[in-house]
């Protein structure tokens, strides 16, 4: 392996408003390497991928590719120098054919002025093929699954002749099968002498996939070594600033009350549901994907319809549907895609929050501005938001944040009744360890929550008590502090019986 790197930050410093979020940061990665860029939300490796593939300029430092000086003012110049970054939101055109995305910024085949279909499906394919995939080339991209939108984006990076590929999160929306078919294209691509920079929550992945990682923290790099060097706990500690500990809480209890009792509900993919949570409870929702599992909470948070059954808090009836309802009954929902359905991401912090809260804070339906500054507040301080101010668009913060906007939007409400789906998915894991804090916080105080986790460390982690989801019935219930993954998974393919 060749001690040039193909690209390198050196000493890069970045502030914004007074803030620093780059201090003297550094990082390198060499051809042939994958190189997995690690740290909290927040730690500054977002605006680090921006500086290098010209999003933003930097306040001082270099960047060198191959060892040369280079200045990128745009994401075109770092493309021309082979820089390429591809992140967790997969930029395709979907009323474009394969063919014409995967050629979409690179130079075109064409014949006195008009396009060569004929060699644009040529070179296309070639693409793909040197990639081991097979995408139809016709198709229109928005009717891929996401494991081909995602090699139809790698596809494109090779057309732009990319020699450091930098990626995002590629593994947020892929199955465990298109994560090894992923996988396996990465380190082709590896052995083709690309530059892969790979950034990830999942350290599992990092631990099976990178040969070498960084840990930043505070705009800082904190440190590099090769993976085999390292260990989980140490990239934790390392991470967070302090020794790794018990990522989960201790279980506090449930209380005798029951917040909220669910009686025979369908819906369009739950069938016949009932169950029950008691105050200071956390009953966690597994199940397979297509099981249920997410349509059962937007069911009972009003934002889908039920078809029949019966849900009560407190033993008063919730009798219509309608998110508004809900609410106003004490049941509020965290939805899984924060990005799409819980914050409105061009909006500042304190817009975002207040939407929810106009009720609270309005008189003769005038909307108190000192009062919703109190909301926003408390909720920022509470939840350790992140942010230059209450002014700054969600969307500019890390994910780990965004949730806690999220999260600071519907406790302000006080719900009886906490609803999260998928709370700690795409943020790192100093974040999930806050909001595992939190939720304990929340039930010490009385408030039930019902979590819906995918990963079942996580499910088991979190919860007094888990119900499974098997073709939108239940189809198993184990206390928490006896479950474990063997029973968990058993329940989720529908088996009755465990041994």
């Amino acid at each position: 392996m060749t001690e040039i790197a193909a690209l390198e930050a050196r000493d890069i410093v970045k502030h914004f408003e007074g803030q620093y979020a780059l201090r003297n940061a550094r990082f390198a990665v060499r051809p042939g390497e994958i190189h997995a860029l690690l740290g909290e939300n927040g730690a500054g490796k977002s605006t680090l991928i921006k500086i290098v593939t010209g999003l933003y300029a930097p306040d001082s430092g270099e960047i060198l590719r191959d060892g040369t000086p280079i200045s990128v003012a745009n994401v075109r110049e770092a493309n021309q120098a082979g820089i390429v970054a591809l992140y967790q939101e997969v930029a395709i055109v979907p009323t474009m054919s394969v063919a014409e995305n995967i050629l979409l910024g690179a130079e075109t085949p064409a014949r006195a002025g008009v396009v060569d279909w004929r060699r644009m499906r040529e070179r296309a394919g070639r693409l793909l093929a040197g990639l081991n995939q097979s995408v139809p080339l016709g198709a229109l991209a928005g009717d891929l699954s996401p494991v081909q939108q995602t090699m139809v984006s790698f596809a494109r990076a090779l057309a732009l002749q990319a020699k450091v590929l930098i990626l995002d999160e590629p593994t947020a929306s892929l199955t465990d099968t298109e994560i090894n078919d992923l996988f396996a294209v990465l380190r082709h691509l590896r052995d083709e002498g690309v530059a892969i920079v790979y950034v990830s929550h999942r350290l599992e992945e990092v631990f099976e996939l990178c040969d070498v990682l960084t840990v930043m923290r505070n705009g800082e790099t904190v440190l590099t070594k090769p993976v085999v060097d390292s260990t989980v706990d140490e990239v934790i500690s390392t991470m967070v600033g302090r020794p790794a500990g018990t990522l989960y809480p201790e279980r506090t209890g449930a209380g005798d009350d029951v917040v909220l009792q669910v009686s025979e509900l369908t819906g369009r993919r739950v069938q016949e549901v009932s169950l029950h949570v008691h105050a200071g409870e956390v009953l966690g929702i597994g199940g397979l994907a297509g099981s249920g599992r997410s349509e059962l909470l937007r069911i009972l948070s009003g934002a889908q319809k039920r078809l029949s059954g019966e849900i009560a808090v407190e033993g008063r009836p919730v009798r219509r549907a309608g998110v508004g309802r809900a609410l106003d009954a004490g049941i509020a929902l965290v939805p899984e895609e924060r990005r799409a359905q819980g914050v409105m991401l061009g909006e500042s912090i304190r817009d975002n929050i207040a939407i929810a809260n106009l009720t609270n804070a309005s008189t003769a339906g005038i909307v108190r501005g000192r009062v919703i500054g109190s909301i926003v507040r408390e909720g920022m301080a509470g939840l350790k938001v992140k942010a230059r101010s209450a002014r700054q668009p969600v969307g500019e913060l890390s994910g780990g944040n965004q949730q806690k906007v999220v999260l600071a939007k519907m406790l302000a409400r006080n719900p009886k009744v906490l609803l999260m789906d998928e709370p700690t998915r795409g943020i790192d894991v100093g974040a999930k360890a806050e909001i595992y804090r939190l939720i304990r916080r929340l039930t010490a105080a009385g408030t039930a929550v019902i979590a819906v986790s995918s990963e079942l460390p996580e499910l088991i982690g979190i919860s007094d008590r888990i119900v499974i989801m098997h073709e939108g019935r239940i189809s198993g219930e184990v206390d928490a502090d006896v479950a474990d993954d063997e029973t968990l998974l058993a329940y989720c393919y529908g088996k009755k019986e465990v041994k």
